[in-house]
């Protein structure tokens, strides 16, 4: 069974109002549009989904998703509305109050409104590998430059650095360190296998490798401007820009 099957996928995007690193940025204007507007209009524009559901308690949020043309058919409780509320326990809520609604559907996607810039074609991908492996998850990352076993450390109670994950030999370059993966705003996953257990398990979710500036995270006033730059530019669409980065549009 093919992604865009009789019964397609819904996608979800939660959304909550406060954000810390970068005041309002799921809202925050990027060309004349809120920041969430991108991923709304991304995923209509794919035609993978029967529907796109925006979770949030926020009702400008709420308001400004439905004016792009997503749906938002509850508020989301405040209690799942903090900054140390894990992810998993929205999309749970998300997930069984829609089925109560009568939405039938056997696989979502989450997506992160604030990685504006993952591809429809990545998708599609994480769709059709979730359908033949059966696992729970497919998860969108990429290859990170950063490694704990080699340039990430930490501060002891000393006040000294130390590598955050020691090997028995030391480890001479970057090259030489076990390979690390950023994870990033594109989750697929099997509704029955993730109500089962009520969140996701890493050992039973697949990677999907995608390109680096694909999985732009905006949790910085850097990376805000970052995103910006990139979308304002429509540098997406130019084939010198991404060319540099080894990606075929």
């Amino acid at each position: 069974m093919s992604y865009n099957a009789r019964m397609k996928p819904i996608c979800i995007i939660p959304a909550r109002g406060g954000s810390k690193g970068v005041p309002n940025k799921n809202i925050r204007k990027i060309g004349g549009k809120p920041l969430i507007a991108y991923t709304i209009e991304s995923a209509i524009q794919s035609k993978i989904f029967s529907h796109i559901i925006v979770s949030t308690e926020d009702k400008k949020i709420a308001e400004i998703s439905k004016k792009f043309g997503a749906e938002v058919p509850f508020l989301r409780p405040k209690k799942l509305s903090n900054d140390i509320v894990h992810v998993d326990d929205v999309l749970v809520h998300t997930v069984k109050k829609l089925q109560e609604k009568g939405y039938n559907f056997e696989i979502f996607v989450w997506r992160d409104c604030t990685v504006p810039l993952i591809r429809n074609s990545d998708i599609k991908k994480s769709i059709n590998i979730l359908k033949k492996e059966k696992c729970q998850t497919v998860t969108a990352v990429y290859r990170q430059h950063l490694n704990p076993y080699h340039n990430i450390v930490e501060i002891t109670s000393h006040g000294f650095l130390q590598i955050s994950k020691k090997m028995k030999s030391r480890v001479r370059s970057r090259q030489e360190a076990p390979p690390v993966f950023q994870e990033n705003g594109l989750h697929t996953y099997d509704v029955k296998k993730f109500l089962k257990s009520g969140k996701t398990i890493k050992s039973k979710s697949i990677p999907l490798m995608i390109p680096p500036i694909m999985g732009l995270m905006i949790d910085t006033e850097f990376e805000f401007q970052i995103a910006k730059w990139i979308l304002e530019n429509k540098l997406l669409k130019s084939k010198k820009f991404l060319k540099n980065f080894h990606i075929k549009n």
